[in-house]
């Protein structure tokens, strides 16, 4: 199939990660991780700004209350409309290096992957609502994209160390994961599992970092399509847009005294419907 790429916004982002679609206002936020900025584009009218710039947002979810979540370097802060900044968690596991990557789960936790500072002590991390902490594992460099299956009963989570995306099985009523079981892993050739989202129907959307593409996935675990991106370094994408029929995509490598495409924005449209994300409720 041939899709349609559009660039919508180039802050020559170092590292574009995070893209965050909201419903209510129409708006996809993104952060650019290193450099510590996060990013608004109203998709109506084209038009995006900065809105933060401060300590790296390894990510971030929406809580309840429409303020944002942000997991920074080693601590945990809520950013509110007016620009205040309200630090919640403060030095969180600091051996295991910095946030990257997190996703809110329908009863409003949030799991919160880091970076390790080697190649296995980065992790993954559950986050209860009364903000109490539970280190899940550790035991790789990256930790990366995570999304959940239609029906709620499985948990994806990738490993970018291991170019593998793993499926665990999810309780809700807990925030447990279990049966942890390789679900798919790249070839040194297709590049690295990053940033990750899934369909309505069950399938698995994947950004590849340093391999120019997103790659469609089944819930069996095969590679269903692909598409092409003009850059090399995917980093995520998530379902957007009126009919949630529309990827956004996020890019890295680009810096500021370059023109190239690098860091841009993307916006693909495709076959596959999507969700919006769970918010996240931690102190609500």
């Amino acid at each position: 199939m041939d899709y349609q790429i559009e660039a919508l916004a180039n802050a020559h982002c170092e590292t574009g990660e995070n893209p965050f679609w909201i419903p209510e206002t129409g708006e996809l936020l993104w952060t650019d991780i290193p450099k510590g900025r996060l990013f608004r584009l109203d998709v109506s009218s084209g038009k995006w700004d900065k809105f933060y710039e401060d300590e790296l947002v390894g990510g971030f979810t929406r809580q309840s209350d429409g303020t944002l979540l942000l997991f920074r370097d080693h601590n945990i802060a809520l950013l509110h409309e007016d620009g205040e900044i309200e630090l919640l968690l403060d030095d969180v596991e600091a051996e295991t290096g910095r946030f990257n990557d997190v996703i809110a789960d329908p009863e409003g936790r949030v799991f919160a992957g880091t970076m390790g500072n080697n190649g296995n002590t980065g992790g993954l991390f559950r986050v209860d609502r009364d903000g109490a902490i539970t280190k899940l594992w550790a035991g790789t460099g990256c930790s990366n994209g995570m999304g959940f299956t239609p029906d709620l009963s499985g948990f994806y989570w990738t490993d970018s160390t291991a170019k593998t995306i793993f499926r665990f099985d999810y309780d809700r009523d807990s925030g447990v994961l279990s049966n942890r079981r390789e679900f798919w892993k790249a070839t040194p050739a297709q590049g690295t599992t990053d940033g990750m989202t899934v369909d309505t129907d069950g399938n698995l959307w994947v950004a590849f970092w340093g391999g120019w593409c997103l790659r469609h996935i089944s819930a069996e675990g095969e590679v269903i399509g692909e598409i092409k991106m003009p850059v090399e370094k995917i980093s995520s994408c998530i379902f957007g847009g009126a009919d949630m029929n529309e990827l956004y995509v996020t890019t890295a490598g680009g810096s500021d005294d370059s023109e190239s495409a690098d860091g841009t924005l993307y916006r693909v449209r495709v076959e596959a419907k999507g969700k919006p994300e769970f918010s996240s409720r931690i102190f609500i």
